[in-house]
């Protein structure tokens, strides 16, 4: 982003009262308890040999691929042609091999300990701009269960094997290990060298096997369709902070694609297992889908009726303003993502329809312990399945309550998150009061008052890049459109602002 941006930001020594005052009227746990704490230091000075129940494969040449600057490395890969895979047994029909590391999270919390009952109450890891409040201290997180570089891990590893289309053929295996990443990769680097030709091995392997997957999971009927995220920047000596718009890189959903594989891969052995928690999503209802068609033909797409959504949203460039604001309206498709657990004495049947309909597929969470409380508990299960015995009792008696417990969690990351913008957003405009600025209007709807002529609408400015609602003149506010406006107010303590069409 430009210099200018950064320098008109919003100062963080301003901002950092609003945040502290924000994270205690949502109750984001900042502290741990000190026998929590006592605990993960303990677990941290943990040594980790390979031997019986932990498979040495240090040889293979593990990375990592997160953000810029990321500490709580959760996965590894290493991907290689079945060529390549001399003396692996493969079947013959398979043409890829993926390993997959995940962090060994349970080898460091105890069952029923101290910290186990503060991951429970956590959930999740919450992220903000001014540093982030993890499930686990980060002398674990940020270090001894992390998947640090040149370093020796305890990790569970997924050994799965795609055919030639992607798709998962043969034994999926899972085994507790010890793995050495070689290096720890960044998405912006990552796609410099894909984009520049000078990408190795393992990563033209990364954009080979996620573009088939991507291709899979249209195939099956499922969806991803990328919206420009706003999302908080900070300066690089962390003094100011301001909103920009991002788009995903090609290599984080080629990236985030072995990640889907893996929790799909998970599922199955669930199901085979009897026993589970598997994430879900609910499809989308019929008159959705028609009202986002309806949308799209007034934004001046084609979109037959023989075509369905799946395949409509492959045409979707998000950088585009009309393709943005279709983008905008779709996120309110797909609603009710949640959990289900089976195979205890409260739900003891394996679900008949509890698949996650934009993946399309069963999936279940299991490649992000660090940061998420249930895939540690998804994890253990596909660990006990594989070895032939039977899931852990601690496993089975917690899975019923892990569905509330993480909404519990979600709700909390999700305001967090939603009420951080807000606040950033009013301290940036505060400003800027008066002024006229330009955005694209990306939700738009009559009134519905007497005045026929109004219309609600949702502006997405330029820079700074301000997502706000306001009523004005339906003729200026038609979804697509580029609108001009002004600041009328801005309240960093409501974490509100107000604008009207200039």
């Amino acid at each position: 982003m430009s210099t200018r941006a950064v320098q008109a930001g919003a100062a963080a020594a301003v901002l950092g009262p609003y945040l502290e005052r924000l994270r205690t009227e949502l109750e984001i746990p900042v502290d741990y308890p000190a026998d929590a704490l006592a605990e993960a230091e303990a677990a941290a000075s943990r040594s980790f040999e390979a031997g019986p129940g932990r498979q040495d494969l240090r040889e293979l040449p593990f990375v990592t691929l997160d953000p810029v600057g990321s500490r709580d490395l959760d996965q590894a890969f290493f991907l290689r042609r079945v060529d390549d895979a001399v003396g692996s047994g493969i079947d013959d029909v398979a043409a890829y091999e993926v390993f997959y590391a995940i962090a060994d999270v349970a080898a460091f919390v105890e069952p029923g300990g101290a910290l186990d009952a503060e991951t429970h109450r956590r959930a999740l890891t919450v992220y903000g701009p001014d540093g982030r409040y993890g499930l686990h201290p980060a002398v674990l997180s940020e270090g001894a269960a992390s998947l640090l570089p040149d370093v020796d891990r305890p990790a569970i590893v997924w050994r799965m094997r795609l055919d030639g289309s992607g798709e998962l053929v043969g034994d999926i295996d899972v085994r507790r290990s010890i793995v050495r990443s070689r290096a720890q990769l960044d998405y912006p680097a990552v796609q410099r060298q894909l984009d520049e030709g000078t990408a190795g091995e393992l990563l033209q392997l990364l954009a080979e096997v996620g573009q088939l997957r991507i291709d899979a999971q249209f195939a099956r009927g499922g969806a991803t369709l990328e919206v420009p995220d706003q999302e908080i920047e900070r300066s690089n000596d962390g003094a100011r902070y301001t909103l920009v718009l991002r788009k995903a890189l090609a290599c984080e959903e080629f990236n985030a694609q072995l990640s889907l594989l893996t929790g799909i891969a998970a599922a199955r052995l669930q199901r085979r297992a009897g026993v589970g928690i598997w994430r879900t999503l609910d499809p989308a209802r019929d008159e959705d889908v028609d009202r986002l068609r309806r949308v799209a033909i007034t934004l001046g797409f084609e979109w037959s009726p023989g075509k369905s959504y799946a395949e409509f949203v492959r045409t979707i460039d998000s950088s585009q303003p009309e393709h943005a604001a279709f983008a905008t309206e779709a996120t309110r498709l797909f609603r009710g993502a949640g959990y289900v657990a089976f195979g205890t004495p409260a739900n003891p049947e394996v679900p008949s329809d509890a698949s996650h309909s934009a993946i399309a597929a069963e999936y279940a969470h299991v490649t992000a312990p660090l940061r998420r409380l249930v895939d540690r508990y998804g994890t253990e299960i596909a660990l006990a399945f594989c070895a032939g015995e039977p899931a852990p009792a601690w496993v089975v008696d917690a899975l019923d309550a892990l569905p509330g417990e993480m909404a519990d969690g979600s709700r909390r990351a999700n305001a967090y998150e939603r009420e951080t913008v807000d606040l950033l957003e009013a301290v940036l405009l505060e400003p800027l009061l008066g002024e006229e600025l330009d955005g694209i209007v990306v939700e738009s709807s009559p009134t519905g008052g007497a005045d026929g002529g109004q219309a609600k609408a949702t502006v997405l400015l330029r820079d700074p890049a301000v997502r706000a609602r306001l009523v004005g003149d339906a003729s200026a506010l038609e979804l697509g459109s580029a609108v001009r406006v002004r600041v009328e107010a801005a309240d960093p303590e409501k974490r509100a602002v107000t604008l009207s069409v200039a």
